[in-house]
This record gives C-alpha cells, sequence and structure tokens, in this order.
C-alpha cells in the first residue's frame, strides 16, 4: 500500500528540471507592477549615487577654481591681455551675435576648461558619473527582475521573454536606436549597445549648453570683464595722446610710468577683484550644478528618467490594452 502511495504522488510531481509552460494573465500583471515600483526602487538609488558623486566633482572644481582660475584671471598681465583682445574684439565687431563680450566669453570658457575642468575630468566628471549613474540603476533593476521572476516561479526562459517585449529604448528609424529591457540589462558594457549610444546623443542634444556647467557660469563674468575694459579705453586713450604729444623718449616713458602705476593701482584692487569674481562664480556654478543634477532632460539622470518613463509607458499601454480585449462586446 505504501509503494503504491509513493508511485502515484511520483506521477502527481513534475519532473525535476520540468519547466511551467504556460503563466496566468493576472500572474503577469503582478509582474508589471513589481517591474515598475523596481524601476522607481532604483531610480531612488541612482540619485543618490548621482548626487554624491555631482558633490564630489563639485568640490574638485571649486578647489581648482580658487587655486588655478581665480589667480590667473585676476594678474595685472592677464588683465591686460584681455583688454588687448576686447579692443581688438570691438574692432572687428560684425554685429550683436559677434560682440565683445561673447567672444570673450568663448575664450574664458576655454581656458577655464583646460585650467578647471579637464585635470579634473582625469578623476571624475559628469559624463562619466551619468554613465555610471545609468549602468547602476539598470544593474538594479535586472536584480530585481530576477527576484520578482523567483517570487513568482517564473523560468528564466519565460521571464526573458517577457522582458524582451518590453521596450526601454525607442529612438528610432532604423531599428537599431531600440532596444528592449531584456537588451538593455544584459549588455555588458552598457556602451556596447547602439540603443544606449543613441539615448546619450538624444540626452547631449536636449542640453542647453554644450561643454557643462562652466559656459553659464563664465558668460556672466566676461560679460561684467568686458564692459569693465572698455569703461577704462577712454582713460587709457587719453594717456596715449599726452604721450605722443611729449615726443617719443618723453613719451615712452609716460607710457611706461603709467603703465606701471595701473600695476599698482590693479595689485591694491586685487582682492576685492577676486572676491567679487569668487561670488559671481560661486553662485552662478551652484546655479549651473543645480540644473545638471536635476534636469530631467539634459542632466547626469537624464537616461535614468528616460528609461523609467519608457519601460513605465510600455507596460501601462500593454496593460490598458489586455483589459480593452478582456471587455465584452456588448452590442446596443
Amino acid at each position: 500500500m505504501l509503494a503504491v502511495l509513493i508511485a502515484l504522488a511520483g506521477c502527481a510531481t513534475p519532473p525535476r528540471g520540468q519547466q511551467v509552460s504556460a503563466v496566468a494573465q493576472d500572474t503577469w500583471r503582478q509582474v508589471d507592477q513589481q517591474l515598475i515600483a523596481a524601476s522607481k526602487s532604483a531610480i531612488g538609488q541612482a540619485e543618490v549615487y548621482a548626487r554624491g558623486s555631482m558633490e564630489h566633482w563639485r568640490v574638485l572644481v571649486y578647489e581648482r577654481t580658487e587655486a588655478e582660475f581665480i589667480p590667473w584671471f585676476s594678474s595685472y598681465w592677464t588683465q591686460e591681455w584681455m583688454a588687448v583682445k576686447v579692443s581688438w574684439y570691438a574692432a572687428s565687431a560684425k554685429g550683436e551675435a559677434d560682440s565683445a563680450s561673447n567672444r570673450l566669453a568663448l575664450y574664458l570658457q576655454e581656458q577655464y576648461r583646460e585650467r578647471v575642468l579637464e585635470p579634473v575630468a582625469v578623476e571624475i566628471d559628469p559624463e562619466a558619473i551619468r554613465a555610471a549613474a545609468t549602468s547602476y540603476y539598470v544593474r538594479l533593476l535586472n536584480q530585481q527582475a530576477q527576484v520578482i521572476a523567483q517570487r513568482h516561479q517564473i523560468p528564466d526562459e519565460l521571464m526573458n521573454r517577457r522582458l524582451h517585449g518590453i521596450t526601454a529604448i525607442n529612438l528610432g528609424p532604423p531599428a537599431a536606436r531600440n532596444a528592449s529591457l531584456y537588451e538593455m540589462v544584459h549588455t555588458e558594457p552598457l556602451n556596447t549597445l547602439p540603443a544606449y549610444a543613441a539615448l546619450i546623443d538624444h540626452v547631449n542634444k536636449a542640453a542647453d549648453t554644450g561643454a557643462g556647467p562652466s559656459d553659464a557660469v563664465i558668460a556672466a563674468v566676461a560679460q561684467r570683464t568686458s564692459e569693465k575694459i572698455e569703461a577704462q579705453f577712454a582713460t587709457r586713450g587719453a594717456a596715449s595722446a599726452a604721450a605722443a604729444v611729449a615726443g617719443k623718449a618723453v613719451g615712452a616713458l609716460i607710457s611706461v610710468g603709467v603703465a606701471g602705476v595701473r600695476a599698482v593701482i590693479h595689485e591694491g584692487e586685487r582682492p576685492e577683484m577676486e572676491a567679487q569674481i569668487r561670488k559671481s562664480l560661486s553662485a552662478a556654478f551652484d546655479e549651473a550644478w543645480f540644473k545638471s543634477l536635476k534636469h530631467p532632460l539634459s542632466g547626469v539622470l537624464a537616461p535614468v528618467y528616460y528609461l523609467d518613463e519608457e519601460i513605465e509607458g510600455n507596460l501601462v499601454e500593454a496593460e490598458l490594452a489586455n483589459q480593452a480585449v478582456a471587455l465584452p462586446d456588448i452590442k446596443p
């Protein structure tokens, strides 16, 4: 009798390794909802990571700005060189779009990148943070997808098939600019996926400035510097006229004397100038930094926000379609 019962129990139990051939629709509905919740949770953790990394980057930028850019900018010879540039810009300007302050801003942005941003980028920069935050989000989402499959006892083959049907990137045509959630969580490294490159290009095009926070920061400083230099031209012109009237030898002494006086005056004004530059840079940079962190379309978390929105929208749309099919056909 015992042998018969054991044999019957063995027939009732699926052989080891046998997979479930179908999953109830209600179970898939729960899986979809839990995937959406998992994405939200992964976003929260990615935000914590991105904020910490951006804080570290900001500290490094502040330190290098204080040590390298401000002393260079406020030095007498730099101010004299910028005066020459502004004079030349003003003489060759072809309209408002080509104004002296705009061209000086481009020069200062270049200097800021060379003296501050590029050296800091050797250790860390917003683009690297963006890539790392996206990879972190995808990795967390993949881990949760596996937990969800185990919770509902869904075989890997069926779960992978489900993930294949969920769109994560939809930027085509061509088809290579699209990717499923399965492709996102199973591609390593992520930057080898063509659709991911399309996503980064999409984010870059949405950015208001092409080179990060420095552009917005330096523009205001360049505007004030240009106005200050242009205001000094009248005084310098008077000194040059006096030198010309006095004759060649005496004129040279007058020019040297005026330059020396300007250098002395400049050194006296330099601490106040540096304080103003520091204040302006700090306020403008904080605003640009916050935008770089939080902007949903162009910030360091923009790819993560895009993926979450696309995944959730795809799952919600599929659920609505299923509900429409399930409705009875009521005839009038």
